[in-house]
């Protein structure tokens, strides 16, 4: 498959609780609050020519919480905030479905809702990235569990205050001891699969 040994290494972050303030459903862009070392981090991932891609559940919208529209203007405001900063996201992946909550076209069980690895792999193709030299980072298990699904090269669980867990069974790189959203880990910019 096109993108998955070939290419540039990324870093896929999760939005909600990772590149922003975990707040519940956004239902409106007056709720975006960019985390304080979200643009630093993505600065660094920009001057290395690291693709810092979004990928993101976003099932209110399946559930009927909020429109279409209101998630773009939502995305529309992250990337906002973050280029006030001089920050950018080279891709937003986005899955709106939900297994059971919902009507068609959003009740459906899809490949693109995290943890199955749709988005990343659809983000391999679009991008030429290698996905077994790239990261996933977020706050919830199911970003977590995308990476064996994927076959990316770490993951890294921004938890909060003591709930960890690992990625796998397989002992690949894991959380990262006593990081949380207010104190996020430092990563090194370079990074090969054991």
């Amino acid at each position: 498959m096109p993108g998955l040994t070939s290419g540039r290494p990324a870093v896929f972050m999760d939005r909600d609780g990772c590149l922003i303030e975990e707040m519940g459903y956004i239902n409106h862009v007056s709720r975006v609050r960019v985390l304080p070392r979200t643009p630093e981090a993505i600065r660094k991932l920009n001057g290395a020519g690291i693709p810092a891609i979004m990928a993101t559940n976003q099932a209110g919208i399946a559930r009927g919480y909020f429109s279409e529209g209101v998630l773009r203007a939502v995305n529309d405001e992250v990337v906002r905030q973050l280029a006030a900063h001089d920050a950018r996201l080279d891709a937003l992946y986005v899955c709106t479905h939900h297994p059971t909550a919902g009507a068609p076209p959003f009740r459906r069980d899809c490949e693109c809702r995290k943890p199955r690895p749709g988005m990343l792999l659809r983000a391999a193709a679009d991008l030429d990235l290698d996905l077994g030299r790239s990261v996933m980072i977020g706050d919830k298990p199911s970003d977590i569990l995308t990476r064996p699904a994927a076959d990316a090269a770490a993951c890294i669980r921004i938890a909060d205050a003591i709930d960890h867990v690992s990625c796998d069974t397989a002992a690949q790189p894991a959380d990262v001891p006593g990081a949380t959203i207010k104190q996020p880990p430092r990563l090194t910019l370079q990074h090969e699969k054991a």
